[in-house]
């Protein structure tokens, strides 16, 4: 899968890349036509709680998928995203 990573104005740790390449690329098997994804990573007022925030399109043949989350931390948002597409992918899958 295509992953493309888009941190706003900071830059990205490699640990975190890697995070989010592994829990993204999982979804593959969930949905075989699956084009890919682009996630987006941002922090909203540095300094105020539950600041960070994860979008995420998942490019899918017919229509494209989308989950974003804000918390406190990028790798609950991203879990959290993830739990919102495997869910739009089961109605998507049933739609067909």
């Amino acid at each position: 899968m295509n992953i493309k990573i888009n941190a706003v104005k900071f830059a990205l740790a490699e640990t975190l890349e890697d995070f989010i390449i592994d829990k993204v690329s999982k979804l593959d098997k969930f949905i075989p036509d699956n084009l890919g994804a682009e996630v987006t990573l941002k922090v909203d007022k540095p300094e105020s709680e539950n600041n960070k925030i994860v979008d995420i399109m998942l490019l899918v043949r017919g229509e494209n998928l989308f989950a974003s989350k804000q918390g406190d931390s990028f790798e609950k948002c991203i879990q959290d995203c993830i739990d919102a597409l495997k869910a739009q992918i089961d109605k998507h899958r049933k739609g067909k």
